[in-house]
């Protein structure tokens, strides 16, 4: 937070101006500057506010930086074609990042923080003023802002590790903008006390009216979600599973609902049984054709297991909506084979494999749909994001065929980019939370091998293996089947550790979560072992100055961006990016 941001919210609001139904509060686009002091009268303002948040955080800016964090330093992606058109993004894959790396700029995200902040601050003197807007519906209000912007900084602290950080909001030129860095736990823990004081007061479930407003808006579920991770970073196992928990039963109950009413539940096609009872969405179409996971989640969007997502434009062209733009960019889109960035050589030859594979490795007996709706195989290109449809053949025992549909389009408009990309970008799933879960499950477990320790891991080892052999099963492409994965392979802390933290990469891949999930096992182990030898995979780096680079732990954060550091002299440069010595050198 600095001058550079000081006219975000200084003598008038960037808001969004509302369609003609409140259906169309996530399809809203169009902004127009209203002066601050003749702002703030009714419901219909704030709402106006509260739009503008959630238009913000599908803007491109940031949704490029969402997927650069939290997937473009991991081994998951290696350069693509036209990448000498961002050089930028080029020095981030090589790994040679510096402070005037353009993707080292963070003022999309304080943008938004700023203003869930203006509207925590105006929205209570509105309800004062606008006898229509209650109580009820200001504390809901106010949740989900504060969630909102909780979850700014969390995507901030993750990848700069101590930012500034306040929950005032900037409106005048007066005000001290120039904060210092706030360590990451104590970030960390402010977002968690916030989110444990607002949870309750969130809207539990939208009317089935607004049906893209239960995915598309903040929720107690995505709450929760939220909490659930944030306690894994604080390496609080408890609090973790105790909010995982929360939302799947929610979850759960739904499906339930649901299914009392006639609509589409787990029960139905064997899924309970299939998925040991968690409610996802069903893999297959009919039999032995696949795909129904990825169109009703990436394409389709608002799916059953879907928490919070980003929904963007449903038409080609016209309207004037958000579209993908950034994942049409980066992954791919009709005038390519393939986006900025691709598949890792790894992957690529993991498709090509028929046994042996490194990732979708062969314990599964079975052909992994996961495969297919990741990696075009034959293009050597990321499908995930790219196609509006995916299935994958699988009617003969020994040959299996995915069957892409079209490509999201793209077009060239007066030297200008436009994209027309409407997948979704699921920011959380149920199947995330059952492994983040699932690795909390672990890091209870006990090490060593004698009778006690066995008998203290044995049912979290089982509880673990179940979550993550629910994830597993809904990817094998068999119309019914038994475990894949064998149980007896995972008896340590260490094989389960291990399980948990690949099969996140197979689900979640391409979903701006690897590079994050790398650098919370740093944390808790205290070294970057596993993140080295996974970035040290990455096509074009050198793999020894890898291993040297990240033998301090400030590397596997990013460093502040120069020009924040000009006009905020409280801020100093991670070591690892610019002059100076510290002692976080990983442990031995």
């Amino acid at each position: 937070m600095n001058t550079r941001l000081n006219k975000i919210f200084v003598g008038s609001l960037a808001v969004c101006a509302a369609l003609a139904s409140c259906s169309d509060f996530l399809e809203i686009k169009s902004q127009s500057e209203i002066v601050l002091e003749d702002f703030w009268n009714e419901k219909a303002d704030v709402d106006n506010v509260v739009a503008g948040c959630y238009s913000a955080l599908q803007g491109d800016g940031v949704m490029r930086r969402m997927m650069v964090w939290g997937e473009f330093r991991s081994e998951n992606v290696m350069a693509g074609q036209n990448i000498n058109n961002d050089i930028n993004l080029e020095n981030v894959l090589k790994e040679n990042i510096t402070a005037i790396n353009a993707y080292t700029t963070w003022d999309g995200f304080y943008n938004i923080i700023n203003r869930c902040n203006t509207v925590i601050k105006y929205a209570p003197q509105v309800a004062g003023r606008d006898p229509g807007y209650t109580q009820s519906e200001l504390m809901a209000t106010i949740a989900e802002v504060s969630a909102l912007r909780d979850l700014c900084y969390f995507y901030l602290i993750r990848t700069f590790r101590d930012v500034p950080y306040s929950t005032a909001a900037f409106t005048d030129d007066d005000q001290t903008m120039d904060l210092p860095a706030t360590p990451f736990n104590a970030v960390l823990d402010s977002l968690i006390q916030n989110l444990e004081q607002v949870q309750a007061q969130a809207v539990r479930r939208y009317p089935e009216t607004k049906p893209l407003y239960q995915t598309g808006r903040i929720t107690q579920d995505a709450i929760h979600a939220m909490l659930c991770e944030m306690y894994l970073w604080k390496q609080d196992y408890n609090s973790c599973i105790r909010y995982a928990d929360m939302v799947i039963d929610s979850k759960k109950a739904l499906a339930e609902e649901r299914n009392r009413q006639g609509g589409q539940s787990y029960d139905q096609h064997a899924n309970k049984a299939r998925f040991n009872g968690y409610p996802l969405v069903n893999g297959a179409i009919i039999t032995n054709y696949y795909g129904n996971t990825y169109n009703q989640i990436f394409v389709e969007g608002n799916s059953q297991e879907t928490i919070f997502e980003l929904l963007f434009d449903k038409s080609s062209a016209g309207n004037g909506m958000l579209a993908n733009s950034a994942a049409g960019a980066f992954y791919g889109n009709a005038s390519v084979l393939k986006g900025l960035v691709g598949p890792s050589t790894t992957l690529v030859e993991d498709i090509s494999k028929t046994s042996k594979r490194t990732i979708f490795d062969d314990r599964n007996k079975k052909v992994d749909a996961r495969l297919y709706e990741n990696v075009n195989g034959t293009a050597e290109a990321i499908s995930k994001f790219v196609y509006n449809a995916i299935t994958i053949n699988a009617t003969q025992p020994d040959r299996v065929e995915a069957n892409y549909g079209n490509k999201y389009g793209h077009a060239r408009i007066n030297n200008a980019d436009h994209y027309y990309n409407s997948s979704s970008w699921v920011i959380y799933r149920l199947t995330d939370i059952m492994l983040l879960k699932a690795e909390a499950l672990c890091q209870l477990m006990r090490e060593g091998s004698d009778t006690e320790t066995s008998d203290y891991n044995a049912p979290l080892l089982a509880e673990a293996f179940s979550l993550v052999n629910a994830v597993n099963k809904r990817s094998v492409c068999e119309a019914t089947l038994t475990d894949t994965l064998v149980a007896s392979d995972y008896l340590t802390k260490a094989q389960m550790e291990e399980l948990v933290l690949r099969e996140r990469q197979r689900e979640l891949m391409f979903e701006g979560k690897r590079w994050y999930d790398l650098v919370r096992r740093s944390l808790r182990d205290g070294n970057t072992q596993v993140l080295s030898q996974a970035a040290q995979k990455r096509d074009g780096v050198n793999g020894t100055f890898l291993q040297n680079f990240f033998q301090k732990m400030d590397a596997i954060f990013w460093p502040y961006n120069n020009d924040e550091l000009k006009v905020n002299k409280n801020l100093r440069q991670n070591p690892s990016f610019g002059s100076g010595e510290n002692s976080s050198y990983q442990k031995s």
